[in-house]
């Protein structure tokens, strides 16, 4: 029951951490609440809320969860805890306040620290503001929090506040079989449409077959190639990391786009494009293709299309060596501006809702490189983004 109320407290948003509920079993252990209801929960109140701004949900958690409970012993059961609990102990908490007091050192210092404490640091530590560790406010390390930091040994995302990831990551392929709930986004694209003949005449052309029958005098069979959209698209799609929650949006599209174009060619990359992009995201690391060779192969004529939530540190897009996950000698933007230089035509579609754009420094940062190009992955967007590739 003591675990039921501590993860329902959780999922009612009071900040309440492992360590809190340790404390209250010590306490219990120690008999302070005397196995008197109306002691418990002063006992509990007092070790798990730290804000008297988040009492009304305690008393609402608690009292939900102990309804009907006359001694405490009926709380306390012999229930092991979960073994991630216990390994993700030392995680800090910091109020909103917090976080904004603290500062990041900026790029150039960032990277002169760590080396500093690489060379430095002898054994491990937790909990700190300086060293390379876990669970502190140090810009590196894992489970903890910093404005501007160095990600090392964690899972995955917490905060978003990583400006390089230390980790091999691995993403997975969009899957370009998924059949859409509607046939909306599909006819949404059917607007980016030019036809043209091309081909080889195999379809049969009836009104020149009634023609020339008639001025020959006999039957007289007409092929002509078919009919055909001739639009050319590439297609650049950001996967991993914020994206993931975007996943299933971003299927229906690729999807819609297989089907809708003739030509069309896809690419993946993550949070911005650098040097390299990728077709297949289990073999990124080995089988990447430069982004100079996609501009030298595919023509000018190609309507190029990114999609992407473009929320990442503005040093992946300004500056060198801002790529989370490799050392690029050139900054994202050189990168982007080469792809716009040689592809004219080209849109970005954002995920993240529209209105929400202008709190995130880096789509801002995207959306001037493109020239305000970007449109939200909506239908209203997605029409929008197919009316600009076509002027």
């Amino acid at each position: 029951m003591l675990l039921q109320f501590f993860t329902a407290l959780r999922e009612a948003r009071v900040p309440v951490s492992l360590r809190e509920y340790l404390v209250l079993l010590g306490a219990l252990e120690r008999d302070l609440a005397e196995k008197r209801v109306e002691e418990f929960y002063f006992l509990a109140r007092t070790a798990l809320v730290k804000d008297e701004g988040h009492l009304d949900r305690f008393d609402r958690v608690f009292g939900s969860v102990f309804k009907g409970l006359e001694t405490v012993g009926e709380a306390v059961a012999p229930t092991a805890i979960p073994e991630e609990w216990l390994r993700k102990l030392a995680e800090k908490y910091l109020t909103d306040a917090e976080k904004a007091e603290m500062k990041g050192l900026g790029w150039d210092k960032l990277f002169e620290t760590l080396k500093q404490r690489l060379a430095e640091q002898k054994e491990r530590h937790q909990g700190g503001s300086k060293w390379i560790g876990t669970g502190g406010t140090s810009p590196f390390g894992a489970y903890g929090y910093n404005p501007e930091g160095i990600r090392i040994g964690q899972d995955g995302n917490r905060n978003f506040r990583a400006v390089k990831v230390w980790d091999k990551r691995e993403f997975k392929d969009l899957d370009d079989t998924v059949e859409l709930g509607t046939r909306t986004m599909r006819l949404a694209l059917r607007r980016l449409r030019r036809f043209a003949r091309t081909g080889a005449a195999d379809e049969l052309d009836l009104d020149g077959t009634i023609r020339e029958s008639a001025r020959q005098g006999y039957i007289d069979v007409r092929l002509r190639p078919e009919r055909r959209n001739a639009v050319k698209v590439l297609l650049f799609l950001d996967v991993g990391g914020s994206m993931d929650w975007h996943v299933e949006q971003v299927e229906e599209l690729f999807s819609a786009a297989r089907s809708e174009f003739k030509h069309f060619a896809h690419f993946y990359f993550h949070n911005c494009p650098y040097e390299a992009v990728w077709t297949e995201n289990r073999r990124r690391h080995d089988a990447a293709t430069p982004l100079v060779d996609v501009i030298r192969t595919y023509p000018s004529d190609y309507r190029v299309v990114f999609v992407g939530d473009a929320s990442m540190s503005p040093y992946e897009i300004a500056a060198p060596g801002g790529s989370v996950e490799h050392w690029n000698e050139e900054p994202g933007a050189a990168w982007v501006q080469r792809v716009l230089t040689h592809f004219p035509k080209a849109v970005w579609l954002n995920p993240v809702p529209a209105p929400q754009w202008g709190y995130t420094q880096s789509i801002a940062m995207m959306r001037r490189l493109f020239s305000d190009r970007m449109f939200p992955l909506t239908l209203e967007g997605l029409d929008g983004a197919m009316r600009a590739l076509l002027r």
